[in-house]
């Protein structure tokens, strides 16, 4: 019953197959490796950009900021959510690789454009003084489980290139959000206005790999250099590209995105039934809940394994509403999910 994060999980078996096979004899180093054309190549047809420049990193934080850094200068700030990883969860790494500063967008787990457009209008105000205006970030999938649609996507691209900024989308569960929305990577990128998406794997089964790609193939040796720079560029690169080789053959990316949204759906289901209340409406394969904390105490002694959000699980109020997260990944056992629902 462990459903404190898809970072928990295991590694998919083909994946680990892959891998052992990559194994085998020699291959060139820093990228120059077979399977990584082949993860390029499969990459540029999924994502319907034959010019894309494709490259992997082994950390979300690492694909974010270097991405980040690429599509801004160091006196430029980057207009995120309050709630966005790179602001919450990345300790400062994308101001230490871009040399910019985040500006928070004000609202809730979603940019909205209006809030975004007078974010936007209010810097590049003062001149030499203050910072000017630099890309967007979207998280897709959100912190909180929500899922841009396309039309709320081409929106807040929309405002962005009317002030000629680029924009980045933080796809760390990007797939979940793909088969959420039942549509291609395309639309859910490029033609919606997005210039360059981390593409996540790590969540979705695999060991420790994250594409980085940009629509645009200009920016493509400079991103070379800051990834070297940055320390991110693997010598025994066939290991990142084994995972993602194997990740994207026989569509394991969606079948694995699939099985986590639909253990999502089944455990909101059950928490639904069971009278939780739901801070987010659960879009994707993250849950934000709340019910009594004698409860979570109950389940916790059981064995369940998930994360509080806001209070300790100690304290006096035993009727008090405790908010929680679950995520669900690919390889939750049906059987585990029923089991937690029967105990609540």
């Amino acid at each position: 019953m462990h459903f404190a994060s898809d970072n928990s999980g295991p590694v998919h078996p083909e994946v680990l197959t892959a891998l052992a096979e990559a194994n085998q004899g020699y291959q060139m180093a820093y990228g120059a490796d077979d399977l990584m054309n082949e993860v390029r190549d499969r990459i540029r047809a999924i994502f319907e950009a034959p010019g894309a420049a494709v490259y992997l990193v082994a950390t979300g934080t690492a694909a974010n900021s270097l991405a980040l850094a690429t599509l801004s200068q160091p006196w430029e700030t980057i207009f995120c959510s309050p709630v966005a990883h790179i602001h919450e969860d990345e300790c400062n790494a994308p101001e230490f690789y871009t040399g910019a500063k985040l500006t928070l967008v004000p609202g809730g787990d979603k940019m909205q454009p209006d809030a975004l457009r007078r974010t936007i209008a209010a810097e590049e105000t003062r001149g030499v003084h203050g910072p000017q205006r630099g890309p967007v970030s979207i998280t897709q999938v959100t912190e909180r489980g929500s899922v841009y649609s396309l039309a709320e996507l081409q929106a807040l691209c929309g405002v962005a290139k009317a002030f000629g900024l680029p924009v980045h989308m933080d796809g760390a569960r990007f797939t979940n959000a793909l088969v959420a929305l039942n549509c291609s990577p395309a639309e859910m990128t490029w033609k919606a206005g997005v210039d360059a998406v981390s593409f996540g794997g790590t969540k979705n089964g695999l060991m420790g790999v994250e594409a980085v790609i940009f629509f645009d193939d200009s920016k493509a040796w400079e991103f070379e250099l800051r990834r070297k720079r940055g320390a991110h560029l693997f010598s025994k690169h066939r290991y990142l590209s084994a995972q993602m080789a194997a990740y994207l053959r026989d569509d394991l990316w969606l079948r694995s995105a699939r099985k986590a949204n639909a253990n999502c759906a089944r455990l909101a289901d059950g928490l639904r039934a069971a009278g939780a209340q739901f801070l987010h409406e659960p879009q994707a394969n993250i849950i934000f809940a709340g019910f009594p904390r004698s409860l979570h105490k109950r389940l916790h002694a059981v064995g369940a394994v998930y994360h509080l959000w806001g209070d300790p699980l100690d304290g006096p109020d035993e009727d008090e509403m405790l908010a929680c997260r679950f995520v669900c990944d690919w390889s939750t056992p049906t059987e585990e999910i029923d089991r937690f629902l029967a105990l609540l």
